[in-house]
């Protein structure tokens, strides 16, 4: 018989305990946020559709950058029980200079579109948080202002090509002189990927009012207000403005860029080069030959090529094949800590974000920044501590499985999946199909049954997307 009593006041108090309210509205929302997911949940209700929908989108189908996520979330770890690691360090040596965690800020034109704040929100984040920034050609803060907003952090710059080439030196030229110590010289983008949402949103630069963007902001006018009693956006590269974002790229770039840019290019840089958008084995070797420092396995985040390779997939390869020579770096598809940490496992150097960066700018400013940082800082962290790891360099390709769910067919040409030996795996039924792409650019995990492959297995049996 269970005994039953009057409840007495001074146990009550102590069982009722109730939260402090907090005032603060962005600090709020902001604490809210568990995940990058959820920061994305906030900047989508803040922000107007045409400029979340820039960030949030990709190229035609948006299958690249589906994919690109769902092979994270296609990862098994294997961790090490009764291996203490009470102290984790996430420091790292990357590009000749240290980074507190294994993972920097990627280059996102048209910043302060998303939030006003923009890179120098990025910029300071970074800094504070002890990793690289680096600022886009297409950035809307000037490189002398970045240097201000991060004047004793790391900051790199990402280099376009442009039709007028001396445009493209100039800047190289700027960035060296304020002291930014890596070059990113972009090679995915002689021409626009078809981003068929800001087609659709008539998303242009500067922002053109219609019925529906009007319609869209007036339950965000903090967006508007900002936007409009702010300095007017400033470009490092473009002198006149007007059009979709498409038309602005298609019309500066130079779709002729070849190595010979690239040697001009590394004569004028005093510091680190390293290629961004590299998909395959064979031009990760050539560009080794080519005296570059690093590169960087991307797909631009799925906005140029769709359908394009998957980096995580294509890095266990590449590192096999130039890891010794080169720092080699991953972007495209992160959303969590422990994507990084499949990343370092797997032999990745460094780790790019670029979306859930613009996410928590979007959400709030400089502090969403910070908190997008604090998030993945955690995931790192803790996945570490349960895969029995203390330092970064105990991660190992034993600790991942890649799962797959995309298998090339019998007899594949070698240069369509990745440079190497054609695969002799046969994709068949529910794992030969690509996941779906759902409306917010995830990958249905329902699409197929995920077969596995284990990521230290040969390359002739480990399939590539």
């Amino acid at each position: 018989m269970v005994q039953r009593q009057l409840p007495k006041p001074a146990e009550l108090l102590e069982l009722m305990q109730f939260k402090k309210p907090e005032l603060d509205g962005r600090k709020r929302r902001l604490e809210a946020a568990l995940t990058i997911h959820d920061l994305r949940t906030i900047a989508k209700r803040r922000t107007p559709k045409a400029a979340f929908d820039y960030t949030d989108g990709a190229a035609e189908g948006e299958f690249s950058l589906a994919r690109a996520r769902q092979a994270f979330e296609d990862v098994e770890f294997h961790p090490d029980i009764l291996r203490p690691a009470e102290h984790v360090d996430m420091s790292t040596e990357i590009l000749g200079g240290p980074s507190a965690l294994p993972f920097g800020i990627a280059p996102t034109g048209f910043t302060r579109l998303m939030q006003t704040e923009g890179e120098t929100a990025g910029a300071g984040a970074a800094g504070a948080a002890g990793i690289p920034f680096t600022l886009s050609t297409l950035g809307t803060t000037s490189i002398e202002d970045v240097k201000k907003a991060n004047p004793h952090g790391r900051n790199w710059f990402q280099l376009y090509v442009m039709r007028d080439r001396e445009i493209s030196y100039a800047l190289a030229r700027r960035a060296a002189a304020a002291g930014f110590d890596t070059l990113q010289f972009t090679v995915d983008t002689p021409v626009a990927g078809a981003r068929l949402r800001d087609k659709r949103n008539g998303f242009s630069i500067p922002p053109q009012l219609t019925l529906g963007t009007i319609i869209n902001a007036i339950p965000r006018p903090w967006w508007w207000y900002d936007f409009l009693t702010t300095p007017k956006l400033e470009f490092a590269s473009l002198s006149t403005t007007g059009g979709t974002v498409g038309e602005l790229l298609d019309a500066a770039m130079d779709p002729t860029i070849s190595y010979d840019d690239l040697a001009i290019i590394r004569d004028i840089w005093p510091g680190k080069i390293v290629v961004k958008g590299v998909q395959n084995v064979a031009d990760s070797k050539r560009l080794i030959d080519a005296g570059v420092d690093g590169i960087i396995l991307s797909n631009h985040g799925g906005r140029q090529l769709d359908r394009a390779p998957i980096p995580f997939r294509l890095l266990p390869e590449v590192v096999r094949e130039v890891g010794k020579d080169a720092t080699v770096m991953v972007d495209t598809g992160i959303m969590n800590g422990a994507d990084i940490v499949a990343s370092i496992a797997l032999g990745a150097k460094f780790t790019l974000i670029g979306r859930a960066y613009l996410y928590g700018l979007m959400a709030g400013g400089r502090q969403g920044v910070d908190r997008t940082i604090a998030i993945l800082r955690s995931e790192i962290e803790r996945t570490m501590k349960l895969l029995g790891v203390s330092t970064l360099a105990e991660l190992e390709p034993r600790h991942v499985t890649q799962l797959t769910r995309l298998l090339p067919l019998a007899g594949a040409p070698a240069e369509a999946v990745g440079g190497g030996a054609p695969r002799v795996r046969v994709a068949s039924g529910a794992a030969a199909r690509a996941p779906r792409a759902t409306a917010n650019g995830k990958a249905d995990a329902a699409a197929s049954r995920p077969a596995k492959t284990t990521a230290s297995k040969s390359a002739a049996s480990r399939p590539q997307a």
